[in-house]
């Protein structure tokens, strides 16, 4: 299933896209430091198999825990990663427990379909 799933996102990628991994946070339900290491793990995986992509957990957690930031100000990353929303080719939705409940996945989810960008559920782990 995941290689057909991996057939039909190569397929989608434009030259020099990227895609944007959604991961839950704030619901994941064995913590903040969990969800970063197992963001961090399905987009290592996801780049092992050759696709091009971006996780903003991977890159806000640690901004936000060494850098004092509020790691669940859900409206200060909604604005950091809208750009990224925006230049990423699709969605990669990964179904790690609490993804369903995530504000900030539905978020994402709705705005990749608002853009007519593709949005692919991929279950956990990879």
């Amino acid at each position: 299933m995941l290689d057909q799933q991996l057939s039909e996102i190569a397929d989608c990628t434009p030259e020099n896209g990227f895609w944007y991994v959604a991961t839950p946070y704030t619901k994941y339900p064995i913590g903040l430091q969990s969800a970063f290491e197992d963001a961090c793990r399905a987009t290592a995986e996801l780049m092992r198999r050759g696709v091009p992509c971006l996780s903003p957990i991977a890159h806000s957690h640690p901004v936000a825990t060494i850098g004092g930031i509020d790691p669940v100000d859900h409206d200060l990353w909604v604005r950091n990663d809208a750009p990224l929303v925006h230049a990423a080719c699709g969605c990669l939705v990964i179904m790690m427990p609490g993804w369903q409940d995530s504000r900030g996945v539905a978020h994402e989810i709705a705005e990749f379909t608002a853009a007519g960008k593709p949005v692919f559920f991929l279950e956990w782990p990879l």
